[in-house]
């Protein structure tokens, strides 16, 4: 067997976003309990809903075959992958997935996958086909296991055919079709792979939306579009426990906008496939708050927004992770409208969109300590914001600086503000106004 050469090399990233992802809105689709079928043929029967909805970016969760070997439950973990050229057949075939993909196509949706770099399945053929050191071995000479994922063995970086080997993955996938991925666990993956691969697949393909699973500014500078908004998720939960305030939060805001670069997009959400299954649903964390903080996710800076299957319809269940646990059905109700209100809103607002285009937020002044109130504003585009994050009501003094003639982009009534004027706030109440 060839041994392994070094893995050092590094190149400059190119982090220009697609004109398409600046207002998109980021949708994951959990190909397994999104219907009773759990298949590509019904995925992509939910397309237009989707559509009409106002989402943009459909998200895969993995769609590859599963190892057996150390599985967990019955169907296993989606990021146990045994082949990443092939899908599930569980879902169906290639040329169902390239029909849902062509129908994704046709409704101007884009569709990235989930693209799993840092471990395989323990009975992919790469552990026994290709040399040792394409895998971290322990003294034993097995391949590792992290954390408590026993149903999978991590890949060697240090090893320079293993980078090369996973780009030609990334490039199978963009040659198919897809318009970007999902990059599971990237903090696992060195920089200098994420640099030189993106650089490289952005020869392919200049418009690839890149997003990380990982927080750290790095990213951005490796080429990816986005990072996950994992301390926000942890501050709305603490919030609602009443472990944190409204003051926790402006300090979080303060140190992102501070650290990371106006242009990087941060995908903010309420729930995903991990805080569903393993932390509960949004109404379990939230309770009266859910509302509230799902739409604080579409109006901060710099944000992108995530709704995790089911959320569109407001459905209260953990999915059972290894097991099939569907959806039992799609009946659109105040949920559904709710978040395609804030869609809209998103669409037709040039400052709230991501990266640097987007308005700067501008507090307004003499908010009480529960309420998060700011503006932000882009030429004759304004959009002041107000959240009341408290099981008491309060009121906010209409100052200078935001009074006008506004339009609640949820209840659709117009709203005019007067200087010196109080807006009361029920608990846990919000409003969002544009003009």
């Amino acid at each position: 067997m060839a041994s392994c050469t070094s893995a050092n090399e590094q190149v400059a990233s190119t982090s220009a976003h697609a004109e398409w992802a600046y207002d998109a809105v980021v949708y994951e689709m959990n190909v397994r309990q999104q219907s009773a079928e759990g298949s590509f043929a019904a995925a992509e029967a939910r397309l237009p809903f989707l559509k009409e909805l106002g989402v943009d970016i459909v998200w895969l969760m993995p769609i590859h075959p599963i190892g057996e070997l150390g599985r967990k439950g019955t169907l296993g973990s989606y990021y146990a992958i045994r082949n990443y050229y092939e899908v599930n057949p569980e879902f169906g075939t290639m040329e169902d997935f390239e029909s849902f993909l062509t129908k994704a196509h046709e409704l101007d949706m884009r569709v990235i996958l989930d693209y799993v770099a840092n471990h395989t399945s323990p009975d992919a053929a790469w552990v026994t086909e290709k040399p040792a050191e394409w895998y971290v071995r322990d003294s034993t000479g097995k391949p590792i296991v992290q954390y408590d994922w026993t149903d999978i063995s991590k890949l060697n970086y240090e090893c320079e055919e293993v980078h090369a080997a996973m780009y030609d993955v990334l490039k199978f996938w963009i040659e198919k079709g897809v318009d970007g991925f999902r990059c599971d666990v990237a903090g696992e993956v060195p920089d200098a792979y994420w640099t030189k691969a993106w650089a490289e697949l952005k020869k392919l393909n200049p418009d690839i939306y890149l997003l990380a699973e990982g927080e750290g500014v790095n990213f951005h500078t490796d080429g990816f579009d986005a990072t996950y908004g994992w301390k926000l998720l942890h501050i709305m939960n603490d919030i609602a426990k009443g472990d944190k305030t409204t003051a926790d939060l402006k300090a979080w805001i303060a140190e992102f906008t501070s650290e990371y670069p106006r242009e990087a997009f941060r995908l903010l959400f309420t729930s995903n496939h991990d805080e569903n299954s393993w932390s509960g649903t949004e109404f379990e964390r939230y309770g009266e708050g859910a509302e509230a903080f799902a739409a604080m996710t579409y109006v901060l800076p710099q944000a992108q927004p995530l709704i995790y299957t089911g959320q569109e319809v407001g459905y209260d269940h953990r999915f059972a992770f290894f097991e099939k646990d569907p959806i039992p059905g799609w009946e659109p109700n105040r949920w559904t409208d709710f978040y395609k209100k804030l869609n809209a809103m998103r669409h037709s607002n040039v400052a709230l969109a991501s990266g640097e285009r987007g308005g700067e937020l501008v507090y307004v002044e003499g908010a009480p300590e529960s309420v998060l109130a700011f503006s932000r504003e882009v030429e004759q585009n304004k959009v002041v914001s107000l959240f009341n994050f408290s099981e008491e009501a309060a009121s906010v003094v209409v100052t200078a600086a935001i009074a006008g003639e506004y339009t609640n982009a949820i209840s659709g009534e117009k709203v005019t503000l007067v200087a010196d004027e109080q807006i009361d706030l029920a608990a846990w109440g919000y409003m969002i106004l544009t003009k």
